[in-house]
């Protein structure tokens, strides 16, 4: 035999002397097989190195048993933890993970989206790029009743299950604990408010303001992408208003943690003179110095509900005609850089 070609159930079917359809039946525990001659042809399978063709039996079945996820960025603690939650799920229940993720580009996350649903994958989990403003390439899934979760960063107009934070109750409770440590002029750095993540979070910040009565200057607002170098760059631009602020809620722990490096740099005492919270509890906001006060989000715990609801409507005989939003809680962290009063 052509030691280069490929092993059918034909080859099994003939070394054993049996039917290509028991040898068949038998690789698929069908029942009507026993289990004396399903393991001897499992065996021989086995010596004379079988590989089933998935990709027939995909198309013969309508299912690839893949799934799809795109992040913006990988290396970040929260999707890495999330996605940690959804492969848990995904892999107890027999399928495949593709990940992918846009480096927080529209365009990026556009083509993403098309070779998943080129590759057939049965459902998609997706955290939109800080540049999508639109939807079309998600549209694709939606017309051919293809699942699709949406998570942290979602679309509202699109018929899906969403997994979210209250983004307004994160912006509102970080700049309420930055006001009871007696900040008196708070800034606030954000995302793009294309996204409904950042502009629900920018409005929690506003709304704590307003109850206690801090007037809202637009100049102590800043938007940009929350890198490392958005962060100092903020910091700098803030500092040099005629009215600086004396404490920023940052969009996220990377800036903020950006932030914190110049003002030890600059000589700036962190939290006496200057106050900082972030968001998401990076692994690394609990080691540096000052630790980094923040809210925690529960990445892998999101990643295993979206991936029980992607999976769930995978496997419905009926397509859903109603889709759920979930909000988890968040948990304000109070560690050395907002800490203040003791």
């Amino acid at each position: 035999m052509d030691t280069k070609a490929s092993i059918t159930i034909h080859d099994i079917a003939r070394e054993l002397n049996i039917s290509a359809s028991t040898v068949s039946r038998a690789l698929n525990n069908n029942p009507r097989i026993s289990k004396e001659t399903k393991d001897r042809i499992k065996a021989k399978a086995l010596e004379m190195g079988y590989q089933p063709n998935t990709i027939a039996s995909n198309l013969r079945n309508q299912k690839t048993n893949t799934i799809g996820i795109v992040v913006p960025l990988i290396n970040r603690h929260f999707f890495s933890a999330f996605i940690s939650g959804v492969e848990e799920v995904a892999f107890a229940k027999g399928y495949n993970v593709i990940i992918s993720q846009s480096n927080d580009l529209l365009e990026k996350e556009k083509q993403i989206v098309h070779s998943l649903f080129s590759n057939r994958v049965d459902g998609l989990i997706a955290s939109l790029s800080m540049q999508t403003n639109e939807f079309d390439h998600y549209q694709l899934f939606s017309k051919k009743k293809i699942p699709i979760v949406f998570f942290d960063r979602v679309v509202p107009e699109l018929e899906a299950h969403k997994i979210v934070v209250d983004d307004f109750g994160v912006g509102f409770k970080a700049t309420e604990h930055l006001i009871e440590q007696g900040y008196k002029r708070i800034a606030h750095l954000a995302g793009p408010t294309v996204l409904h993540t950042y502009r629900d979070r920018m409005n929690g910040y506003r709304a704590a303001l307003e109850k206690y009565n801090f007037e809202i200057d637009e100049n102590l607002i800043i938007h940009n992408r929350l890198t490392r170098i958005d962060g100092q760059d903020a910091i700098k631009q803030l500092l040099a208003l005629p009215q600086p602020p004396d404490a920023v809620f940052c969009g996220n722990d990377t800036s903020a943690l950006s932030m914190i490096v110049y003002l030890k740099k600059i000589g700036v005492r962190i939290p006496e003179d200057f106050g900082i919270i972030g968001f998401s509890d990076e692994p690394f906001s609990e080691v540096v110095t000052p630790s980094i006060s923040t809210l925690k989000q529960p990445a892998f715990d999101m990643g295993v509900k979206a991936g029980e609801l992607l999976i769930q409507e995978i496997e419905s005989k009926t397509r859903l005609k109603e889709h759920v939003t979930y909000t988890v809680p968040t948990e304000l962290i109070q560690r050395e850089s907002s800490s203040r009063k003791k």
